[in-house]
């Protein structure tokens, strides 16, 4: 018997190909290729109480960490915004911003939301570039920031 997607439900996997990134403001819409490293852990505190009966700790949630998010783009003529943030960077002086990160499904219509809190940017890394390569010069920029939260639609 042919699958012709009659015994399949009606809920798919969300594919991970379409999705916008503002950087600042909603309306500062940025052209990345790809999105990596939206993760946050809570770090386990170990406690033992000196008059337990139990010969092992208890684990409690203590603070929570978050990693750094790295963006890359193609490198267009006349476009060096992030070296500009980057280099504005002084001694306790950055400009930090909220980044929103949000998949959208065929529609244009998004399905998931990310926003990075107080985010600036720690790491910018140019293109490679080789004399024989038949690719598209990309740029990498990674922020550090102080919280993730994570929201359906948008």
């Amino acid at each position: 018997m042919a699958d012709d997607g009659s015994q399949q439900g009606p809920s798919w996997p969300l594919p991970k190909f379409y999705f916008t990134v503002s950087l600042g403001s909603p309306d500062n819409i940025v052209s990345f290729q790809e999105v990596s490293g939206l993760e946050t852990e809570t770090q386990p505190i170990e406690y033992r109480h000196g008059d337990s009966k139990l010969f092992s700790t208890i684990k409690m949630p203590g603070i929570a960490k978050t990693g750094n998010v790295t963006l890359k783009k193609g490198i267009f003529v006349n476009d060096n915004n992030f070296w500009q943030w980057y280099n504005a960077i002084e001694m306790n002086t950055i400009k930090r911003g909220t980044v929103i990160i949000k998949l959208m499904d065929e529609s244009g219509t998004p399905t998931m939301t990310w926003t990075l809190s107080n985010a600036w940017p720690t790491k910018i890394t140019g293109t490679d570039m080789k004399s024989d390569a038949n690719e598209v010069a990309v740029e990498t920029l990674e922020l550090s920031h102080e919280g993730l939260t994570i929201a359906n639609g948008g």
